[in-house]
């Protein structure tokens, strides 16, 4: 039978286009916000870490909200504090006043994650992986696009604030879309009210119990890194083009699309593969692809090795490895699906703060510092999903 939920689904990937957008959009325009700001790179990089803090600040509250008092609601304020970072940003005089939209922006995302992710798991039980790692095709789908529309505005001599608009106008149709929705936590409260049986995820088999202070622990810490690696990618691969590569400004920011492209293509072989094989057997080689790829570019920084490990890049690293994470560790500590994101993402929102402080520095004076950088962080990523992947053959029953 269809899945009555599929509609919702859409909606809410249409919410992480306009997030993938969300997320560039600063750096993208980063040059016309300096002005605006009267501020250098290092300013505007500081604007975009206040995302991180307005989503460490929202991520574990949220969740648990999510859980107590449902799904839409979270979604709803997600797009509604969206639309104010958008508005905000746009007309921001100053980098202090930016910087408080920027916590805003983070705010909202919390709130989209923990109204989202768990929606979707519930949504689709029986493939919540794939489900989740969707997510990160939405997100790449608007990674991709802002840049093409910023280049055909400044081709055109229009207006940057146009590229802001056309994220606000999307927030806009896609909150009518969704308004009459169904979502499955509501849903099942009612069934569960009239004694009707709802379907329900597989259960986890364990041989032992899993530790919190060891895999618990490697989870979390995993959650930072996956964030800072195709953070650091995603926001100064068109700066390390430019300045270590020596390549032109359109043909650098173009890398950025090139890391989008890759990381669709891994939506897109992940979502069936994940149907068929554990998540776990996926984290540990994308990691390791991952963290070679990116050592290449910091020891050939040439055009055509930064263009192939881009791509590559966005396949392994921004392809729904954090994703595939959170649902494994979903497996190994099944509770509170709302609670479990806010705790994996809560450090991946110290990162979206952390790391944009540091590489802002970074870049100001050592732009190919910046790939050491995602190198060495890439490399502890991969110590970690050793770890994960060890302890999860050790603790879960995978012989079904």
């Amino acid at each position: 039978m269809k899945n009555k939920y599929v509609p919702t689904a859409l909606g809410l990937y249409i919410n992480y286009i306009v997030h993938g957008m969300g997320v560039l959009i600063i750096m993208q325009n980063k040059d016309a916000l300096a002005s605006q700001w009267n501020t250098n790179i290092e300013g505007v990089s500081g604007v975009v870490a206040m995302l991180g803090i307005g989503r460490l600040v929202a991520i574990l509250i949220s969740g648990w909200l999510s859980d107590k008092f449902g799904r839409k609601p979270f979604v709803y304020l997600g797009m509604v504090i969206y639309a104010l970072f958008f508005v905000g940003i746009l007309f921001s005089p100053s980098v202090p006043v930016a910087m408080a939209f920027g916590v805003i922006a983070g705010i909202a995302n919390s709130c989209l994650d923990s109204g989202t992710y768990p929606a979707l798991m519930e949504s689709f039980p029986k493939t919540a992986g794939t489900a989740s790692v969707l997510i990160k095709a939405a997100v790449q789908i608007g990674q991709f696009a802002l840049p093409f529309i910023i280049a055909f505005l400044g081709s055109s001599g229009l207006w940057f604030g146009w590229s802001f608009v056309v994220c606000l106008v999307l927030l806009c149709i896609n909150a009518l879309f969704l308004l009459k929705l169904p979502f499955p936590d509501a849903d099942n409260k009612a069934a569960e009210k009239e004694g009707v049986e709802v379907e329900a995820a597989p259960v986890t088999k364990f041989k032992s119990k899993p530790k919190m202070h060891i895999e618990g622990v490697a989870f979390v810490i995993y959650g930072f890194i996956s964030q800072a690696t195709f953070y650091l990618i995603s926001q100064y691969i068109a700066v390390y083009g430019q300045e270590v590569a020596s390549m032109s400004e359109n043909a650098a920011k173009l890398l950025v699309s090139y890391y989008s492209t890759g990381s669709l293509v891994c939506v897109g072989v992940t979502a069936v593969v994940a149907a068929k094989i554990r998540p776990v057997n996926l984290v540990l080689p994308y990691t390791l692809a991952s963290f070679l790829a990116i050592a290449a570019m910091w020891l050939f920084p040439t055009p055509a090795v930064l263009t192939i490990g881009a791509v590559l890049v966005g396949f392994f690293a921004a392809g729904g490895v954090m994703q595939l994470g959170l649902t494994v560790m979903g497996e190994m500590f099944p509770a509170g699906k709302g609670t479990i994101t806010g705790i994996f993402y809560t450090f991946g929102s110290i990162a979206s703060f952390a790391i944009p402080v540091v590489s802002g520095k970074i870049a100001n004076s050592n732009p190919h510092g910046i790939m050491l950088l995602d190198t060495v962080i890439a490399g502890i990523g991969f110590i970690l999903a050793v770890i994960i992947f060890i302890r999860y053959r050790q603790t879960i029953d995978t012989s079904k």
